[in-house]
């Protein structure tokens, strides 16, 4: 199992109201997040794109952020998580020129995740009066199977879709090297893992919860991946999956950095904005918020293994448990307001403790994927 980092922009109201440049500071933290996860031997470390989703995602010009990296990065592999390709929010020739010039910046290093948008908030900011967030997939899936002729055919033939046309052009740049990025899509419901598997894409998983919920999913994706028809020059057979994580030298002090983490609203945040995910019984409708996690709310959330949280050795036993689960990748939601000093504490402490421990393959998965099919 490989590892990586997920950013997304966090700036909570209490932040701003301690700090009038707290959007500034957490933009530059959050890429100072990815800079240690390279050193520290991270693998990916993935941008979000999100629109309007105040406190939630600052994180919209992603492209910018990741293009900043590749300079700033020499062996994490740079993923997008996602780029929106829907023509309304970005033409699908601009994002496959975007992905293949990461790609040459990166020296090879980038991830093209994609995905429909994160709910009604979003996406009605984009295409007003739609009443059935399942008009995005007709548009999603009409676009997915483009992006691999516009980089691999010298002139692309052009395209006449429902959503979007194009007349015959020159995509430019190529990619670097042989083939292409490796392709994701953002799964926000478990349905989504076996559709994802069957267009040969890997997942970016953000829906699942908990390890005991890994396996029956995972077993949907490849069975699917088996059969793929991939709309991409490779089948990319790879599960990610999300988790919060927190470690520190030892487990009172891992739990009290949680305690003060404030991850009750973040949680809220996430149902408030994301509400095509399934909704857990429990989670209240905004502007209600879950109640402040408590010590004893923390070791409930260990004991269930919704959260990685601990000294070395038990982040250690609990990322393990993801692996023998079948996750290909383990990312980190970071930060989660737990601090710049904890949150880099953490990144430090996993790379040296957990990650040489697991992940002894020197080599990016998809990485081979892609040499294999270039061969």
């Amino acid at each position: 199992m490989e590892f990586g980092l997920f950013v997304q922009g966090y700036v909570p109201e209490r932040r701003r109201r301690a700090d009038p440049e707290a959007e500034h500071h957490a933009l530059l933290e959050e890429t100072e997040y990815v800079i240690q996860a390279d050193r520290s031997g991270f693998k990916y470390a993935w941008a979000s794109e999100h629109h309007f989703l105040e406190e939630y995602s600052h994180l919209s010009a992603n492209d910018v952020f990741l293009g900043y990296l590749a300079h700033a990065t020499e062996r994490i592999h740079l993923g997008s998580g996602i780029f929106n390709p829907l023509p309304q929010v970005n033409h699908p020739v601009k994002v496959a020129e975007k992905v293949a010039m990461l790609d040459h910046l990166s020296g090879g290093r980038f991830e093209f995740g994609s995905g429909r948008g994160a709910g009604s908030h979003e996406i009605l900011g984009f295409i007003p009066g739609v009443t059935d967030m399942n008009h995005t997939k007709e548009i999603w899936e009409e676009t997915i199977g483009e992006f691999a002729r516009m980089w691999l055919q010298d002139e692309y033939p052009g395209f006449d879709g429902r959503h979007w046309s194009l007349p015959p052009r020159k995509v430019l740049p190529k990619p670097y090297g042989p083939g292409h990025p490796a392709m994701w899509y953002a799964a926000g419901s478990p349905p989504s893992y076996a559709m994802a598997g069957e267009k040969g894409l890997g997942v970016l998983g953000f829906s699942i919860q908990k390890v005991s919920d890994m396996e029956w999913v995972l077993d949907s994706y490849k069975t699917a991946v088996e059969r793929a028809e991939p709309v991409g020059g490779f089948v990319n057979d790879n599960v990610m999956v999300t988790s919060t994580a927190i470690c520190a030298e030892t487990h009172a002090k891992a739990v009290e950095i949680a305690v003060g983490g404030g991850l009750n609203y973040l949680q809220s945040l996430l149902f408030r904005y994301h509400d095509t995910f399934p909704r857990p019984d429990g989670i209240p409708e905004w502007p209600e918020l879950l109640p402040d996690y408590t010590e004893e709310i923390i070791e409930l959330l260990i004991a269930e293994e919704l959260m990685i949280c601990g000294d070395p050795d038990e982040v250690f036993r609990q990322c393990k448990r993801w692996e023998q689960a079948g996750a290909d990748q383990l990312s980190f939601g970071l930060p989660i307001g737990i601090g710049y000093e904890d949150t880099m504490n953490t990144i430090k402490l996993i790379g040296e403790h957990v990650i040489p421990k697991i992940d002894t393959d020197p080599v990016h998965r998809t990485t081979r994927f892609r040499r294999t099919a270039a061969r």
